[in-house]
């Protein structure tokens, strides 16, 4: 109850404010308190709620400054990697529903549109704020009423070393529009610390006087005819350079045809409101650069703030984090480990990320091998290609990344590795149902787009020693080979030796039983629900057989004619998408053979799946042990007829 008391008496601005029009009302000066208040509330809601800690903490005092400043939702921001949103979720109406963010049926953890008129855009991977936003300025120029409307993008000094986020800047420098794009850099240093002749023309650049006496005599050399569009840039990028001559700093702006105010401190809300009302009403495309800190305002996450990205429960007094139970090993870290033998073994292996060091334990291999480890940051594409190159001169990299996020390499993968049969090794985590982070996390159509390329193995390993084997079966490789695996515990950590291969494209029966009519062929971790429910059915007096498939590509063709010689039923499950998933390809290797029966496939249904745990997700989407026994059960009851 103390603890109630406490939150209810820190939040006296924050009661009062049901939408960003209420903020706006408030004098000023009161808005370093609602910044303590929103930080307070994320605190309490997070300790016990997890999320997304130490970004949103530090860009609480960004976004009020936004919401301050310009008139939502009029006026759009467009979030980059949405977990930085929650000071935005608190203010734009959904304060009393944030205690449900992230469960099933509560709000998303990140910005979507679905959910609020302020939330402009998808948000849940990096690098798609500039180009989503450039877009929006673009069509407000060219849409009556809406050419004076305001559009921000909002972007993180990780999510700027994304390709797409450059590609986004090439074209707001090419393009008529006003875009304005605030740099939160919280630890990329994208620029070296600043002295005070440099803080001085920050101030200077960014007054308002300054920008009217720059603004009329730009007017007046354009009504002369010494100015257009192509002389401006070179004013521009002219400009840019002779502010880093004076100041002795450079940046990654410099050369384009855009403005550049900065950096500043982003955690001083009024600085922010004040350098915001000053640039807001500027033509063409700016960058706004701001340094915040991860985790500002809690002690524990400023120390740490990695540890403090998304850090489970905690006590909100000391900080303490909640530990988890049990000595199970996670899928994670038994790649971390295998990674690590393997590369003791042999010289040529190494490990690549992509701003998962930590996420995919590629940090295992770090700590024996520096030298033998590249995080290439939030830059997918990069990582695959970067893999290749290095495939093409005798190393052996293991690419991991997680499921979602592998998308955006797809055609990396297929131009720049499988066409040349290169040996990289995709290690791909976080596949299937995520749980809480959602419908942009969810892992669900890598089987689907990856067991189509010719000559890529694609396999999910069932239990942690099998990853171990993939993975020494990888090495043993001479082309590129995929394995998936989930978030979460395999279980005890598995001691078996790497030093045999398994064969590729063999599946493995687990309970064949005389006289079963339904044969249950699983591929993945889902096999332990199968187990499950074959024990409930032979309870019940149903007879059921059990395969692990292992392979998705290739499948193993002569277990598959021998299920279904001895079998009137398949039930495939899968923790994928069942369209075009594994399903599909047994359907499609039974159809091609003329083999005519009945298959049932269970997986993820043709529709975008929300956010909860992933129990309660597997059983929306029917493929749990309940599902499985359904599923054989009902057939079991029409082969009687």
């Amino acid at each position: 109850m103390e603890h109630e008391d406490r939150q209810l008496t820190q939040t006296t601005l924050l009661d009062r404010i049901a939408a960003p029009a209420d903020l706006r009302k408030l004098d000023e000066s009161q808005l370093p308190q609602v910044c303590a208040e929103i930080r307070q509330s994320i605190i309490n809601g997070l300790s016990d709620n997890p999320g997304h800690f130490g970004s949103s903490m530090g860009a609480v005092d960004i976004i009020v400054a936004m919401h301050y400043v310009f008139n939502t939702p009029f006026d759009r921001i467009v979030y980059d990697v949405g977990h930085q949103a929650y000071a935005h979720k608190l203010l734009t109406g959904r304060r009393e529903a944030f205690v449900t963010q992230r469960t099933l049926g509560g709000i998303s953890g990140f910005p979507a549109p679905s959910e609020s008129c302020y939330d402009t855009f998808t948000c849940g991977h990096a690098g798609n704020s500039i180009s989503a936003a450039l877009g929006m300025a673009i069509a407000d120029l060219n849409t009556p009423g809406r050419e004076e409307a305001h559009t921000v993008a909002l972007i993180g000094d990780a999510s700027m070393s994304n390709g797409l986020a450059f590609e986004g800047l090439n074209n707001a420098a090419i393009n008529p529009n006003n875009l304005l794009i605030i740099l939160n850099d919280n630890d990329m240093s994208i620029s070296p610390n600043v002295g005070s002749l440099h803080r001085y023309l920050s101030e200077l650049t960014t007054s308002g006087g300054y920008n009217r006496w720059r603004h009329r005599v730009y007017n007046a050399f354009r009504n002369k005819g010494l100015m257009d569009d192509r002389r401006r840039g070179r004013v521009l990028r002219f400009g840019n350079a002779l502010k880093s001559l004076v100041s002795n700093q450079q940046n990654i702006f410099e050369g384009l045809d855009i403005r550049y105010f900065g950096p500043f401190n982003g955690n001083h809300v009024r600085k922010v409101v004040q350098v915001l009302n000053e640039i807001k009403d500027m033509k063409g495309p700016r960058i706004l650069h701001l340094h915040t800190v991860k985790g500002y305002g809690y002690e524990p996450a400023m120390r740490n703030p990695s540890d403090w990205h998304a850090p489970g429960k905690f006590d909100p007094a000391t900080g303490q984090r909640s530990q988890s139970t049990g000595g199970s090993a996670k899928w994670q870290d038994v790649f971390g480990r295998t990674l690590v033998d393997l590369a003791d073994r042999h010289e040529n292996v190494v490990g690549i990320t992509a701003a998962m060091l930590s996420g995919t334990s590629v940090d295992m291999l770090q700590k024996t091998h520096p030298e033998r480890v590249y995080d290439v940051g939030i830059s997918e594409g990069h990582a695959v290609t970067f893999a290749g190159g290095l495939a093409s001169q005798g190393k052996h990299p293991f690419v991991a990344v997680y499921s979602a996020f592998l998308q955006r390499a797809y055609d990396n993968i297929i131009h720049d590795v499988a066409i040349q049969r290169l040996p990289v090794t995709f290690c791909i985590d976080r596949a299937g149902l995520v749980g809480e982070d959602g419908v942009t996390h969810h892992g669900l159509f890598d089987l689907s787009y990856l067991s189509n390329i010719p000559g890529m193995p694609v396999a999910a390993p069932s239990e942690g020693w099998m990853l171990r084997t993939l993975m020494a079966t990888a090495y043993a490789y001479d082309g590129p080979m995929a394995m998936r695996y989930p978030r979460g515990s395999c279980g005890e950590m598995p001691a078996n030796s790497i030093d045999e291969p398994m064969t590729i494209g063999k599946g493995r029966v687990v309970a064949e039983t005389e006289g079963a009519d339904t044969a249950i062929v699983t591929i993945g971790p889902v096999l332990a629900d199968a187990r499950k429910a074959v024990e409930i059915l032979a309870q019940r007096g149903i007879k059921t057989s059990l395969y692990d498939m292992i392979w998705v590509n290739p499948l193993d063709g002569e277990l598959l004619r021998r299920i279904a010689e001895r079998h009137k039923h398949i039930v495939t499950v899968e923790d994928g998408i069942r369209k075009g998933g594994f399903g599909s390809k047994v359907l499609e290797w039974l159809a091609d053979r003329g083999i005519d029966i009945r298959v049932t496939r269970l997986g993820v249904p043709d529709e975008w799946i929300a956010h909860g745990t992933v129990k309660e997700l597997r059983n929306i989407c029917g493929f749990d042990t309940d599902a499985i026994v359904a599923a054989v059960a009902g057939q079991a009851s029409d082969c009687r007829k």
